[in-house]
């Protein structure tokens, strides 16, 4: 069975930084979860076909946090004893929240005028954006280990994070 002390990245063998493998985590992911699966364990005491269903449950919780980057660099920063999402702590550059607010009326707008062209050109927008913010992030997080100053920047991207799902579920109800 796995080790429950162990935190997420010593979980998988990764090194604990933002910046991760894909393939590896996806590797590891896979030798753990046949490692610990239920299915496994099936013939086994009731003690243990809990144990390993406590394992799967915790392999696929860490494998979800580290796989997804916003999950990620927060995950990195409740390690450091920050809080990424303290709702005590809510402020965004202005520039940023009227840059997002401005984009979403213009999803709300192409949405009801069922404009997937203009949607799919907010999509890039935003993604580019996302892809802008990220190899600064790592920096910040893995070079510097400056944990508080990430904490506006985690937060931004995952507000971009969202607004880009936003834009894809819009996207995908125009399609159906």
């Amino acid at each position: 069975m796995i080790d429950f002390s162990q935190d997420y990245f010593a979980l998988f063998g990764l090194p604990p930084r933002y910046r991760c493998d894909a393939a590896r985590l996806d590797a590891a992911y896979r030798a753990l979860q046949t490692e610990v699966h239920p299915d496994r364990f099936a013939a086994a005491g009731e003690a243990e076909r809990r144990l390993a269903l406590q394992s799967s449950a915790r392999v696929n919780e860490a494998y979800r946090a580290l796989r997804d980057p916003v999950g990620r660099a927060q995950y990195l920063l409740s390690l450091h004893g920050v809080d990424a999402t303290a709702e005590t702590d809510t402020a965004l550059p202005l520039d940023f929240l009227e840059r997002q607010l401005e984009r979403r009326e213009a999803v709300d707008d192409a949405r009801i005028a069922r404009d997937s062209t203009r949607l799919e050109a907010l999509l890039a927008e935003v993604r580019a954006e996302i892809a802008a913010l990220e190899p600064a992030l790592a920096d910040t997080l893995d070079a510097r280990q400056s944990w508080e100053s990430a904490r506006a920047s985690v937060r931004e991207l995952q507000f971009l994070s969202k607004l880009a799902a936003d834009i894809d579920a819009a996207i995908g109800g125009i399609e159906d």
